[in-house]
């Protein structure tokens, strides 16, 4: 008899398991936020790079103008590409609430006095940004403090993360257009 219960008791505990197992680990709900970050990070340098492979090749020139020409035609058909772009398309509700909470985590006393010390030593920026336009070429990009870069999810080449006074931007380097923008980061 005992050799049954200690079948029976070995069943359950095996198909207890095998449920468990069936159910799936527990997902950290910040990691499955910035895993559909990084989902839409990926569309968005695809589409660019959709866009960017039906322009002519810009051949290498010391010409300024040249450059900023090109500039402006990649930003021009990215816009058009993203038509319907609005505020919040990459930086979701989600994201946007975990990015706040990863610069409150580096804003922490200790290396929280040194980013607004390095803050501060920089040229501020105050503009207004939309999604979809090009970053004024006269005003300065504000460098961002490595210790406050190190918290945020990391960026494919060709995506910066700015500050644009409180506000923090998604800056596609390339064509210097402004991806996304989270108002009030920093507070």
């Amino acid at each position: 008899m005992t050799s049954k219960i200690g079948l029976l008791q070995f069943f359950m505990l095996t198909a207890g398991s095998f449920v468990s197992a069936q159910a799936g680990p527990a997902v950290n709900p910040h990691s499955a936020v910035i895993q559909d970050y990084e989902k839409r990070i990926a569309s968005y340098v695809e589409l660019r790079g959709k866009v960017e492979s039906k322009l002519p090749a810009l051949k290498a020139t010391p010409s300024q103008d040249k450059i900023e020409q090109r500039e402006s035609e990649l930003a021009r058909a990215i816009r058009e590409a993203r038509g319907a772009a609005r505020q919040g398309d990459i930086f979701k509700p989600d994201i946007a609430a975990e990015i706040r909470r990863l610069v409150r985590m580096a804003m922490r006393p200790g290396d929280g006095k040194r980013i607004q010390d390095s803050l501060k030593s920089a040229e501020p920026v105050r503009v207004q940004l939309r999604v979809n336009e090009q970053y004024p070429g006269k005003v300065p990009l504000q460098s961002m403090p490595p210790s406050l870069l190190m918290n945020l999810p990391p960026l494919p080449p060709g995506l910066e993360y700015r500050l644009a006074g409180n506000d923090l931007i998604l800056l596609d380097t390339k064509p210097n257009l402004v991806v996304d923008v989270i108002n009030n980061v920093s507070h």
